[in-house]
Parts: C-alpha cells; sequence; structure tokens
C-alpha cells in the first residue's frame, strides 16, 4: 500500500530541468518514520545521503515548515521537496565576459542580463554563456568548480528576454531559494511591447502551458488542462499606443514561454516575437509609409519585447524579503518612443 500521494512539479520557463520538486500527502495510516527513509522510498534514484543534505540546506518542507532527515512522518503531513538534477558532462570553460552584476554578496547575485546572451550551456552553446561569465567572475568559489553543469543557477529567462536573474553562491542559498520559486513566493514582474489593444486595463491568462503538438520548439496553451502545466499570468496595462499596447506581466507560475504563449493565446502576440508571429505586421494600416515605420522598429528591437523588469525573494541568510529593479533596455525604450511620436503625430493631423 502506497502511504502518500505525489505530484511531480517542475517549474518550466525559468526552473526547467534545473530542479526536480515533489509534493507528498502521507496517508492515515503512515506509520511514525523518519522522513529520509520515506522519501528514499518514494523519490526514484534518490540516495539517502542526497535527501539528508536537501534537509540540512532547508529544502524539505513538513507543513509548511524546514525539518531535519530525522523527522518523523506522522499521518496527514503534507511534504514538499527540492533536488537538483544530476549534473549534465557538459564542461564550463570561464571565459570573461562582461556582466551588469545589479547586487552581490557573500550568498548570491543578482545580474541584469542583456538581450542575447545564452543563460546556461547546452547543445549548441557550450560557450559564451552567462555561466561561463560567472565561472571565470567566481572561479575561486566551491560551488563553480564541481560538475554541476549549471552552478548557482536556480532561474533562467529566454536567450533574448532582457532582466534580471539571481545566481546562488552556495549551495544552501540555492536550495533556499529554488525552494520559493517552487512555493510561488516570489515576486517576478515584466513588461512587454504586445500587439493590439485591449478592452480592459488588467486580467488573467490561466491556462496550461505545454510543448506544441505541431512544432516542438513553441509552446501552447491547452484551457481544458488536458495537456501541459498549470500557469497563471496576471497582466496590466501601462500605456496606450495605438496598435500595439505597454503592460506589465506578473507571474504566479513559471513556465517555458509563458508570457510568450499566454499572450499568443490572448491574441496579442510579443511585438517582434519570430516563434510566436509577433514579427509580422499584426495591427495597422495598409499604408507603405506604416509598414515602413514597423521594420524600423522590428530594426531598433531584433528580438522579442520582453523585459524581466522586478524580482524579489527571501534572502537566504536573513530570510528578509528582498527586491530589485532594472530599467526598460534602451532598445524597448526607443521603440517606445518612437510609438509615441508616431501615434502624436497621427493625433495631430
Amino acid at each position: 500500500m502506497i502511504d502518500g500521494v505525489q505530484e511531480n512539479f517542475e517549474e518550466q520557463e525559468e526552473n526547467s530541468e534545473l530542479f526536480e520538486h515533489f509534493r507528498f500527502v502521507a496517508d492515515k495510516g503512515q506509520g511514525l518514520l523518519r522522513i529520509d527513509k520515506f522519501l528514499q522510498i518514494r523519490v526514484e534514484n534518490a540516495s539517502r545521503s542526497k535527501i539528508q543534505a536537501a534537509a540540512e540546506n532547508g529544502s524539505i518542507l513538513v507543513n509548511d515548515k524546514p525539518v531535519k532527515a530525522n523527522y518523523r512522518v506522522k499521518p496527514g503531513d503534507v511534504i514538499s521537496v527540492v533536488l537538483e538534477y544530476p549534473p549534465r558532462e557538459i564542461e564550463i570553460i570561464p571565459e570573461d565576459i562582461s556582466i551588469e552584476v545589479i547586487y552581490e554578496d557573500d550568498y548570491l547575485v543578482v545580474v541584469n542580463k542583456p538581450a542575447g546572451l545564452v543563460v546556461h550551456p547546452s547543445y549548441g552553446h557550450y560557450t559564451g554563456t552567462l555561466i561561463n561569465a560567472l565561472a571565470y567572475r567566481y572561479k575561486d568559489l566551491p560551488i563553480f568548480n564541481g560538475s554541476d553543469a549549471r552552478p548557482g543557477l536556480i532561474h533562467r529567462i529566454d536567450k533574448d528576454t532582457s532582466g534580471l536573474l539571481v545566481i546562488a553562491k552556495t549551495e544552501a542559498a540555492k536550495t533556499h531559494i529554488a525552494l520559493q520559486f517552487f512555493e510561488h513566493t516570489t515576486h517576478r514582474r515584466y513588461v512587454a511591447l504586445v500587439w493590439g489593444s485591449f478592452d480592459e486595463e488588467e486580467g488573467t491568462i490561466t491556462g496550461h502551458v505545454g510543448r506544441s503538438l505541431k512544432n516542438r520548439k513553441v509552446m501552447d496553451v491547452f484551457p481544458d488542462g488536458e495537456y501541459g502545466k498549470h500557469a497563471i499570468t496576471h497582466y496590466k496595462v501601462l500605456e496606450r499606443l495605438g496598435y500595439i499596447t505597454l503592460i506589465e506581466c506578473r507571474l504566479e507560475t513559471g513556465r517555458t514561454h509563458q508570457i510568450r504563449a499566454h499572450m499568443k493565446y490572448l491574441g496579442h502576440p510579443l511585438f517582434n516575437d519570430p516563434e510566436y508571429g509577433g514579427d509580422q505586421i499584426l495591427k495597422g494600416t495598409t499604408f507603405t509609409k506604416y509598414k515602413q515605420f514597423v521594420q524600423n522598429c522590428f530594426a531598433l528591437l531584433p528580438r522579442q519585447a520582453l523585459h524581466a523588469k522586478e524580482l524579489g525573494f527571501r534572502h537566504p541568510k536573513t530570510n528578509q524579503f528582498v527586491q530589485f529593479d532594472s530599467p526598460i533596455p534602451d532598445d524597448m525604450t526607443s521603440v517606445i518612443n518612437k510609438w509615441r511620436n508616431y501615434i502624436s503625430d497621427r493625433n495631430n493631423q
């Protein structure tokens, strides 16, 4: 008889394949059993030492409170655990690449990633990534000198999305912050330019996000929930710019391409997003002058118009909530200003 019910959670957009997340509810007939033994039985390929290390790092919670490895599971206990995936066989080559550091201390570093920079090495991108840059900058730290192909990495954003990322400088900090992403207690606010105008000032998109059944390179929204993973995006209009709109998006979940897929599903693809149709002229006039104006905007902003502007979480040492902000980058700002001028000129005619 199985003593618990398992749910396997995997953060996708920013946590995909970085951590395994498990949740168990102990059965009413559960006998007293050490939690390390309890989890070893239920988590495939998890050694007792790995589970004990997770407990030491505070990444095993019972009823929302961290416990040690010798905690004895009781009937009805709700158990959640974060475990790292095994390291991949990709050598991290330290590279002297300039990165913008917003904040750092002995436990973590917050960086402002530019568009075009890949976050971590993978097939096709073995060098020139943010992790290569961090491996050079922090070559004396133990976390960057192991076999992990993604040292310190807790979440990620797409190559052509700009904005804030937090990277851990210790293993304990890594699991502490990763658990917050799993529990959806972090604050993440993005700004985006999208095609079209909204009838309302704000709203919420709820729809499972999963790999497209037609194109594995992109994600689709499955509102009936039979496929994909639960995803929630809250959005708010910041500025109406005629045929496009500047919005903010606040994530409750973090699925792969969540904002890009959700906005496409809503009928508002991100401006100049080639994978979701935003690199076409979707709204506006048929005049040649207008088409040239949009093409000029595409040239100024040769990527999807998405920026991770705010990031907040509890500090792994002090447990105090900290929050960081980065300005909208120049390429997006230039396009926003061009649309402001376009709308102003059109209204004055």
